[in-house]
């Protein structure tokens, strides 16, 4: 095929492409370009935790705002952290059919994997957001908003590692939902840094309940810390139980400083325990961004007929010596 010939053929692709895309957009329904284009789509919105809840709020305001900004029927739906709990209200929001679901991954591929079939085969747009669950989006679509949950377990093994100035031999607490094969990803990255760094890691799994009552955890925290004098260190799984660090500190007779406290995302009682000395170290997921992505996703894919997001959110750390700069904004259960 001669140059000349090829060149007309491009010429003739690219006039095609732009010419389908300009019928495309002429189409769209008038109210796209509107301050409340979505408005006419529904979406099931799963918050994860109970209303209250430290970490669930932030994803809620998120969701609330972009509902607010884009327009659309949304439904909030609280599981208090229970994933049989999310599984039901999975089935039952599939049931309900409306255009978009954006739901926890917190059950995993293999809880998920039936009813994002059953979505898909209803054409309900799906989302997922904090745990991600990849061999479902293979399977039948959707997006992920938040934190890659092993790269950043590992990557705050690694930063606690470092900032605690530990050394090979050194003993330390990690709780976590090891079990969960999904969600625990995060917690089984940190210990495979700590250990891969020479630390003598102590695993306590958590109990669901744990998340919705951090209290609950004083009588096991208490007796490890008594059982194992030497820790240098502690992590945590989640926001509410980092923001009860100086609680279970107080009850093991602790004072700020004397171990050195990590985990996962902000609140204000986490602002509180790094203005305290209660609390060194925890990794930001930007849970605001967990709920109002999602949402502005679907409405996109919905109305625009555009791709799914993929987002990491996990954008890095805290410490004592930046959290003033996320202070105001986490007490307003923002960050």
């Amino acid at each position: 095929m001669s140059i000349a010939i090829r060149t007309t053929l491009l010429r003739t692709t690219v006039v095609a492409a732009a010419t389908a895309l300009t019928a495309a957009i002429s189409t769209l329904p008038a109210q796209a370009l509107d301050g409340q284009w979505c408005k006419d789509v529904h979406i099931r919105f799963f918050v994860g935790g109970a209303e209250g809840d430290a970490f669930g709020t932030i994803v809620y305001n998120g969701a609330k705002q972009a509902a607010a900004d884009l327009g659309p029927k949304v439904d909030y739906i609280f599981s208090g952290w229970d994933i049989e709990k999310m599984v039901q209200q999975l089935r039952e929001a599939v049931a309900v059919k409306p255009n978009g679901i954006a739901m926890m991954g917190h059950p995993g591929d293999s809880a998920i994997m039936p009813l994002a079939e059953e979505a898909h085969k209803d054409g309900i747009k799906m989302m997922y957001q904090n745990v991600p669950v990849p061999t479902v989006v293979a399977a039948f679509g959707g997006g992920y908003v938040g934190a890659q949950q092993e790269q950043q377990g590992r990557a705050l093994g690694a930063e606690a590692f470092k900032l605690a100035k530990l050394k090979a031999g050194d003993k330390a607490i990690m709780i976590g939902p090891f079990d969960n094969e999904s969600r625990g990803a995060r917690e089984r990255g940190t210990v495979a840094a700590l250990k891969e760094a020479g630390i003598d890691v102590v695993q306590i799994s958590s109990a669901t309940e744990w998340a919705a009552d951090p209290n609950l955890a004083i009588p096991v925290i208490t007796a490890a810390l008594l059982n194992n004098p030497d820790v240098k260190m502690v992590g945590y799984p989640g926001g509410q139980m980092l923001g009860n660090v100086p609680t279970y500190m107080q009850a093991a007779g602790r004072k700020p400083g004397d171990i050195f406290n990590f985990g996962f995302d902000t609140s204000p009682q986490i602002v509180e325990g790094f203005k305290g000395g209660w609390v060194q170290l925890t990794a930001d997921q930007q849970p605001f961004l967990q709920g109002y992505l999602p949402i502005l996703s679907l409405c996109q894919q919905v109305v625009l007929g555009l791709a799914p997001m993929n987002v990491d959110t996990g954008a890095g750390f805290v410490t004592p010596e930046n959290y003033e700069i996320v202070a105001e904004l986490a007490k307003q259960a923002l960050r």
